[in-house]
C-alpha cells in the first residue's frame, strides 16, 4: 500500500524536508532501492549511498540534507526504520480457527479467535489464548498455556511449559519442560529459528534470540536480553537485564545487569577485545623474542671444552 512521505512522518513524529505529498510504495536498502522506494540513514556513510541511489526520499536522525532526496527528519532512523518496515511488508494474517487435521485432547482449550494451523497437536490441559497462533505442525505438551498474541511458527516443539503474552518462537525451536517448575518464556520476547532451551530456564520479557543457541537447564535470564547466534549458556547460570551476548559466545558464569559479553569462555567486551588484540600481536611479539635471543647468543663468550 502506497503511502506519503507526510503519512509516514506522521507515524514516526518526524517532519517532512522536500515533497510532503511524494507517494512512496516500499522499503529497500540504498543498493537495492528503486525510483517511489524510501530508504534510511543512520550516519554520513549512509546518507552518502542513500543520496546516490534511486531512492525517492531517506529517513535521517542527522542535520542532513539534500537537493535531490525528499528527507524524512525523526528522533531516531534505526527506530523508526523497524516502524515503518510493517508498513510495506506486513505480518500474515492468520484467521481464527482449527485445521481440520490439527489434534486437540479432549482436556485441551483454545479461545476463538485464535489459529491452530495444519498438522498441530495440542495436549491435555493445555491452553491456547486469544489470538495465539500455532503457525502449522507444532506441538504443544501437557499444561502448556500459549498466551494470548503468541506466535509458534512452523515445528516449533513445546514440552509442560509456560509462553507469556505476544511471544515469538521461530521455526525448529524446542523448547524442554520443567522437571519439577515450569519453563517458562517471558512476555514479548522474540526466538528465532534453531533455538533450544533447556528444562526450568526462565527466559525474561522482550528478550531476543538468535538462531542456533542454547540455553542449558535452569538458567534464568532477565528482561531485555539479547543472545547473539550460536550463543551458548551453560546451566544455573543468572544474566542480569538488558544484558547482551555477542555471537558464538560461550557463557560459563553468572552476568551482572547491563553488561555486554562475548568470546568463549564469554567475558566483559573490553576485557576480550584486549585480550584479542594481544593475541594478534604475539606473532610480532615471538620474532622479537627469538631475535633477543639471537642477539645474546651472539654476545656471549663462548665455552670452552676442557
Amino acid at each position: 500500500m502506497p503511502y506519503t512521505a507526510a503519512d509516514i512522518a506522521k507515524l514516526l513524529g518526524g517532519e517532512v524536508a522536500g515533497d510532503e505529498s511524494l507517494v512512496l510504495k516500499g522499503f529497500a536498502p540504498a543498493d537495492r532501492a528503486q525510483p517511489g522506494d524510501l530508504t534510511f540513514a543512520e550516519n554520513e556513510s549512509y546518507f552518502a549511498r542513500a543520496e546516490q541511489s534511486a531512492a525517492s526520499a531517506i529517513i535521517v536522525d542527522g542535520p542532513y540534507a539534500s537537493s535531490r532526496k525528499t528527507i524524512l527528519r525523526v528522533p531516531n532512523a534505526r527506530l523508526a526504520f523497524a516502524k515503518v518496515l510493517p508498513l510495506f511488508f506486513p505480518e500474515p494474517a492468520f484467521a481464527a480457527g482449527i485445521h481440520p487435521t490439527a489434534i486437540l485432547a479432549p482436556t485441551a482449550q483454545a479461545d476463538p479467535t485464535a489459529h491452530i494451523g495444519p498438522y498441530c497437536v495440542v495436549g491435555d490441559k493445555a491452553r491456547v489464548g486469544p489470538r495465539a497462533v500455532l503457525q502449522g505442525g507444532n506441538h504443544v505438551g501437557t499444561n502448556c498455556l500459549i498466551d494470548e498474541d503468541a506466535n509458534l511458527f512452523p515445528n516449533v516443539t513445546l514440552y509442560a511449559n509456560i509462553i507469556c503474552d505476544d511471544v515469538e518462537i521461530g521455526a525448529n525451536v524446542t523448547i524442554d519442560r520443567g522437571a519439577l517448575g515450569p519453563t517458562i518464556v517471558g512476555k514479548g520476547t522474540k526466538i528465532d529459528n534453531l533455538v533450544q532451551l533447556g528444562h526450568n530456564v526462565m527466559v525474561g520479557e522482550h528478550c531476543i534470540i538468535v538462531s542456533q543457541a542454547g540455553i542449558a537447564g535452569s538458567t534464568k535470564l532477565g528482561n531485555y536480553v539479547i543472545l547473539g547466534g550460536q550463543v551458548g549458556l551453560a546451566g544455573h547460570l543468572k544474566i542480569g537485564n538488558r544484558v547482551s551476548v555477542a555471537a558464538q559466545s560461550g557463557v560459563m558464569t553468572n552476568i551482572p545487569d547491563g553488561e555486554k559479553w562475548l568470546w568463549t569462555p564469554a567475558q566483559p567486551d573490553r576485557q576480550a577485545k584486549r585480550q584479542m588484540i594481544a593475541l594478534q600481536q604475539l606473532p610480532e611479539l615471538f620474532r622479537r623474542v627469538k631475535e633477543l635471543e639471537r642477539q645474546a647468543e651472539a654476545k656471549s663468550p663462548s665455552v670452552k671444552e676442557s
